[in-house]
């Protein structure tokens, strides 16, 4: 029996038995930090796929329900001309908890007011406009210079929606173009980057505004944490390929704004006035993309709470024949 009373001896030992504790300890660490770093390959590839970003909620939601909206195209266009504090308490009394800041000139110098009226109200910045003409021979302009500053003073972390106009691109092949707007984006995605901010692509017409154009600068940035945000209104001579396009987007799809649609028009049109949006959004809930949607002002001459109301019941119609039931419960 002396070996086995040895044995004991040994298993029993203090030391040994701190020693075997500590070995159990860092294995269970170990196990820990292999399951934290594929959880992390996880999120990163899912990012790189257009996901949302992190100042996106990752909460899961229903595509249409009312959480899952968020207003565009409030600021320059609202007869009232609403400062920060009116248009932030505006969106809390209808009920929109999201808003993207889009700007003329005139509006860069409130941004900062912006910000700190919607915090005061709970509405989250989804995104802020970031148009980018050209014309100072810079990479960006002053405007987009003045943006970056606001947000990474306030401590910002949100979406930079990036475009161009038709000139930016003019007399250039389209592998120039291309490479000349990878360019660009880039030095826009290491600025935004640095201060917490993510950068996605925005339809506005002409070749920049084309799908295939955006998906093609996208693979070659090397497929980034870089999103499309696609808007029907600046898509109407897309209406029939609005399927293919979809699923060439998808991947990088991050938000789409939605618009009452017909193929001659007008730009313009309150959702459920169109013939063509039912069909946009039926294709929309089919291929299973799961980010958020915008809820359009874009009026000059009228209060841009009544058009975000028009827009909401006309969105509550469709979503009637679509038969959402459940998101619809979300506006009651």
């Amino acid at each position: 029996m002396k070996p086995s009373s040895e044995k004991t001896s040994i298993r029993t030992h203090p030391c040994l038995r701190f020693a075997y504790l500590c070995a159990a300890i860092v294995a269970a660490l170990l196990v820990v930090r292999g399951w934290c770093s594929a959880q992390s390959t996880q999120l990163a590839s899912a990012s790189r796929m257009g996901a949302p970003s992190s100042n996106q909620t990752q909460e899961k939601k229903l595509l249409f329900s009312r959480d899952n909206l968020y207003a565009w195209c409030i600021v320059p266009y609202d007869s009232v001309h609403r400062s920060p504090e009116q248009r932030a308490a505006m969106l809390k009394e209808i009920g929109i908890t999201s808003f993207v800041w889009d700007w003329r000139a005139q509006h860069i110098p409130i941004l900062k007011a912006e910000i700190a009226a919607l915090s005061h109200e709970g509405i989250s910045l989804k995104g802020v406009w970031f148009w980018v003409d050209g014309k100072s021979g810079k990479t960006i302009d002053d405007a987009n210079v003045s943006i970056l500053k606001t947000l990474e003073d306030t401590k910002t972390h949100t979406e930079l929606w990036v475009s161009f106009p038709a000139e930016y691109f003019a007399g250039l092949p389209d592998t120039q173009k291309v490479q000349k707007a990878v360019n660009t984006i880039r030095y826009i995605h290491e600025r935004a980057k640095a201060i917490g901010c993510s950068v996605a692509l925005y339809n506005h017409g002409d070749w920049f505004g084309e799908p295939a154009n955006q998906v093609k600068i996208i693979e070659a940035l090397g497929g980034k944490d870089i999103g499309i945000i696609y808007n029907f209104h600046h898509g109407h001579q897309q209406i029939d390929q609005f399927g293919d396009n979809l699923r060439i987007m998808k991947p990088y799809l991050w938000s789409v704004n939605l618009n009452g649609m017909k193929k001659e028009g007008p730009m313009i049109l309150p959702i459920g006035e169109g013939n063509c949006e039912l069909e946009m959004l039926k294709k929309l809930r089919a291929s299973g993309f799961a980010g958020s949607l915008g809820i359009l002002g874009h009026v000059d001459d009228q209060d841009v709470k009544v058009v975000l109301q028009k827009n909401l019941e006309g969105l509550k119609k469709l979503l009637k024949v679509m038969g959402e039931e459940e998101a619809l419960r979300s506006y009651r």
